[in-house]
């Protein structure tokens, strides 16, 4: 029993990969939010609201 003990312990310690996993899932809520994004930003609204937004800062600037 001791032995399986152990092993257990020594299976519940180990750390190998753990930070490829976080970089991992990191990556993939990056993926997921950039997919949302772009979903949003070809909406009609949104892109009449930047061309008012580029055109007033145009606008402001010459």
């Amino acid at each position: 029993m001791n032995r399986l003990t152990a092993h257990m312990r020594n299976f519940a310690q180990d750390e190998t990969g753990a930070a490829t996993a976080e970089y991992a899932i990191a990556t993939m809520a990056a993926v997921g939010f950039a997919g949302l994004l772009v979903a949003i930003l070809k909406g009609d609204a949104v892109r009449g609201l930047l061309t008012n937004v580029i055109t007033g800062a145009l606008g402001m600037a010459g």
